[in-house]
């Protein structure tokens, strides 16, 4: 019988399949039951899907394989230092299926045109001196992001993700005006993104003036970790594109063509 919900699936009108499975699921003692599941969850895990069945029904289709989740810190100071650098680099690549992260990429970066932080900058950030200091320029930064990006299979042309910033300032701004500062380019894959503020009011018909804090409020979430620190604000970002999916939401590109 079990066998027969899986080999008989091919063949069987997929239309009844549904009706069929639970017809015969209904006559399956409980223990055979719990067995079969089992069974499925192991295949699910062994295919990439890392959530439960009853976890991944209750997630919409999203238009991405994966979302890449991104929130730049930089120097800083008030009155604000002209040019701004990135001092701290963080993606976390989240499963668009399960909204699950499954790797992170996360590096310091050595500011060259004001290499020593400001007593502000650290307080805001939490980042000290000595987190910078000896780390990679950004040009080396982003030729480790490449490099993670192609070990992670989103530079295949068949593999569908986009960045996910709370804002537009760390892709729209922040990068782009320091490539240009440094004369380097910036990767394609770069110039698209999904600004989680507009997402969120899209989903929830409200602005969140205050970011993250006024999103995980408005969730009902714990904010996780320490403001205005890189990781934890993707981990705040992973964590609200999460809930956000549960409610039925679709996440959409909202940036313009470059």
């Amino acid at each position: 019988m079990i066998a027969l919900l899986h080999t008989g699936a091919a063949k069987f009108p997929q239309n009844l399949l549904p009706r069929a499975r639970q017809a015969v699921c209904s006559l399956l003692p409980a223990g055979v039951l719990k067995e079969y599941s089992s069974i499925v969850s192991r295949k699910l895990a062994s295919h990439g899907f890392g959530a439960s069945m009853a976890a991944m029904s209750s997630f919409p289709p999203q238009r991405y394989h994966y979302f890449l989740v991104l929130d730049f810190e930089a120097t800083c100071d008030k009155p604000q230092i002209h040019p701004q650098e990135i001092i701290e680099f963080p993606i976390l690549k989240l499963n668009g299926r399960t909204m699950e992260i499954e790797s992170t990429f996360h590096m310091y970066v050595q500011p060259v045109v004001h290499p020593q932080l400001t007593p502000f900058c650290t307080e805001l950030t939490g980042i000290i001196q000595g987190m910078v200091d000896g780390q990679p320029s950004l040009q080396q930064v982003l030729e480790r992001v490449d490099e993670w990006m192609a070990k992670e299979g989103l530079l295949d042309p068949s593999v569908k993700s986009i960045f996910v910033t709370c804002g537009d300032w760390d892709l729209k701004v922040m990068l782009p005006g320091q490539c240009q500062y440094l004369g380097l380019p910036v990767a394609d894959y770069f110039k698209q993104w999904i600004n989680l503020k507009k997402a969120y009011s899209f989903a929830m018909g409200s602005w969140p003036k205050n970011g993250l804090l006024d999103m995980n409020k408005g969730l009902n979430l714990q904010h996780i970790g320490r403001p205005h620190s890189g990781i934890d604000d993707c981990k705040n970002i992973a964590n609200i594109m999460k809930t956000l999916a549960h409610r039925g939401f679709i996440f959409k590109q909202t940036s313009k063509p470059f």
